[in-house]
């Protein structure tokens, strides 16, 4: 049966890749780019981290496709269900089909690691996140793609690329400093790392960005221990933030306390750059996105390089 919510494009790149190998330059770089995203998932989710990968370097032809290029989408992930989010069309099972643009390739990880969660894929949870074949067979069992051949395509790329040692040994692959390493092994706590028996938290330092108080991610901080630490909620962080539910937090980035503002007043037109959303300009500014689009009669999630946006 046809999947209604994965491109099935890639299909037919699945038949003409078959006889290839899947070690490249772009495939190892793309290996490194991903791999802690996958092992987080595997930690959140238990879906294999070298499932993760394989099926990202398969359908977006190691990060290079389409999809992955123009709108973060390295799964084919359709615009179905509630999403209301931004939308990048193009020809697949019908003619402008809806696929979902993503700020980041980790969102698109999340959703992909949502997706496994639906219930035709439940069997698959009670295997090892260590059986990679048993998860291959099983994901074309549950009607995951068509291709009789597809789980024989995951294998060879788990097998020549050596992902399952991300399966293995996930710690490895690491920092002391990573949340998630705690998760894993014990090793760090979501707060932050251990040195014997006390944790170390990373510190809160508050700054200001149109009068309103933010702080700056530092390595390691979460929206967990981040909401420990300020006394507040997840929930609350990420609606004062605009962040949709599945946001990663970055380290470098600056995130608000506090709700944003209605407008910049001292703050003169913001040119659009390549790679900003009105998340990332609001973010910048300190203002509402909402209000950033309505001040800019935008209609949807869509912003045009190079288009000059009022702030006030």
């Amino acid at each position: 049966m046809k999947r209604l919510i994965f491109s099935t494009l890639f299909t037919f790149i699945i038949l003409c890749l078959s006889a290839q190998s899947y070690q490249s330059k772009e495939t190892t770089e793309y290996i490194n780019l991903f791999r802690k995203t996958a092992i987080r998932e595997m930690y959140k989710h238990k879906i294999p981290a070298s499932i993760t990968l394989a099926q990202g370097i398969l359908e977006s032809g190691s990060g290079r496709s389409d999809l992955a290029t123009r709108a973060n989408n390295h799964f084919g992930i359709k615009c179905a269900g509630d999403y209301n989010g931004e939308k990048y069309y193009k020809d697949d099972d019908k003619k402008n089909d809806c696929f979902r643009v993503y700020d980041h390739a980790d969102e698109s990880f999340r959703d992909h690691s949502l997706f496994l969660k639906k219930a035709r894929y439940a069997a698959l949870f009670n295997l090892k996140t260590t059986d990679y074949k048993g998860w291959a067979k099983g994901l074309k069992k549950a009607g995951y793609a068509t291709n009789p051949k597809y789980p024989d395509l995951l294998i060879a790329i788990i097998e020549q690329n050596k992902l399952y040692e991300y399966d293995k040994n996930p710690g490895k692959y690491l920092s002391e400093s990573d949340a998630e390493n705690y998760a894993l092994n014990g090793r760090v706590s979501p707060e932050g790392p251990i040195q014997g028996n006390v944790v170390i938290a990373p510190k809160v330092t508050k700054n200001k960005i149109n009068g309103v108080k933010c702080i700056k991610v530092q390595s390691g901080q979460t929206f967990y221990s981040l909401s420990k630490q300020l006394g507040m909620t997840v929930e609350q962080l990420q609606t004062i933030n605009d962040f949709p539910s599945n946001y990663v937090l970055k380290a470098g980035e600056y995130i608000f306390v506090e709700p944003k503002k209605k407008k910049n007043k001292s703050a003169g037109n913001h040119i659009v750059q390549a790679g900003e959303s009105w998340l990332s300009i609001s973010q910048l500014y300190g203002v509402k996105k909402v209000r950033l689009m309505k001040m800019n009669r935008a209609k949807s999630d869509y912003i045009k390089v190079g288009a000059s946006l009022r702030l006030h």
